[in-house]
């Protein structure tokens, strides 16, 4: 299978911040390190799982700066620039491009609500506007609408700088679409590593992932026994961890995240509000299972 240009396994890393919810960008270079020596493909900066709601302009600029000097051209690092005005879009990822990242992500504008025709030329606006490839990104749960298959295609095929997507509508009919009808060099990232060997089997190219925070050569090894073919190998690794899969998201995204990186003794500070960190009972039983999965010593 053909390597995609962003690779499998690329975390959607969190955001440290300290004891003043500021952000601390010293941890931030020391996790994006952590996450490369676990295996990690690409990075994506400041997604959902980074906060991107309270991380506001100027400070994304400089979590972009720091991650970039951090990991140099070990793997290339995507930047989330989307938002739900198509100006703003525009403008700030052409800053962000100076920093020296290697990709942007888009989410499907949020909240306004485009129809399918408003979110095409949403992101072909965009895409005429960089030089930088882009990663699409679906999640009608945060969203409120889905991006439909033929939507993805139209872009996939009228924009050369649109190379992939990140997939979380639940829709494994809307995936398959998705990959047998895209261009060679167009790739579907699962949004949800619970549904990555699933994605997979039906051609995707492999996740963007919450657990690559916490646990990255676990969620590596799944896809690439995917990659490799090896579905009888991949499907056990996959039942080993999927209990951690899913209960990182007993609570909204990424507050167990954050308490699960405490846990391992890499703390990288809490949730800004409007999310609240973890309770005593979350965290208990976030550790227990990640007792269970092997993830944290017994």
């Amino acid at each position: 299978m053909t390597q995609p240009r962003f690779g499998r396994m690329i975390p959607a890393m969190v955001t440290p911040f300290d004891e003043n919810r500021e952000l601390d960008l010293d941890k931030a270079q020391a996790l994006a390190v952590r996450l490369v020596d676990g295996g990690s493909d690409s990075l994506i900066i400041n997604g959902t799982t980074g906060e991107s709601p309270t991380v506001f302009y100027p400070q994304k600029i400089d979590l972009f700066r720091a991650v970039v000097e951090a990991v140099g051209d070990k793997v290339p690092v995507i930047a989330n620039v989307g938002d739900n005005c198509t100006a703003d879009t525009v403008n700030f990822a052409r800053d962000v491009a100076k920093l020296g990242v290697d990709g942007f992500m888009c989410v499907v504008p949020y909240y306004n609500k485009p129809p399918q025709e408003g979110m095409y030329q949403h992101f072909r606006t965009i895409a005429d506007a960089v030089e930088l490839p882009i990663v699409l990104y679906n999640i009608p749960g945060r969203c409120v609408v889905n991006m439909e298959a033929e939507t993805t295609l139209r872009l996939a095929h009228d924009c050369a700088n649109v190379v992939a997507v990140k997939e979380a509508s639940g829709k494994l009919d809307q995936v398959k679409a998705i990959v047998d009808g895209a261009p060679e060099g167009f790739w579907v990232y699962s949004g949800d590593d619970s549904a990555t060997l699933d994605i997979m089997k039906l051609g995707g190219a492999g996740v963007v992932s919450t657990i690559g925070n916490v646990a990255p050569a676990r969620m590596k090894e799944i896809v690439d026994l995917c990659a490799a073919g090896d579905w009888e190998a991949a499907e056990a690794a996959n039942e080993r961890l999927m209990p951690l899969m899913k209960g990182l998201f007993e609570t909204s995204n990424p507050i167990l995240v954050k308490e699960a990186l405490k846990l391992l003794d890499f703390p990288v500070g809490g949730v800004r509000l409007p999310l609240v960190d973890a309770t005593p009972e979350q965290s208990e039983r976030l550790a227990a299972i990640m007792r269970e999965v092997g993830v944290l010593s017994a």
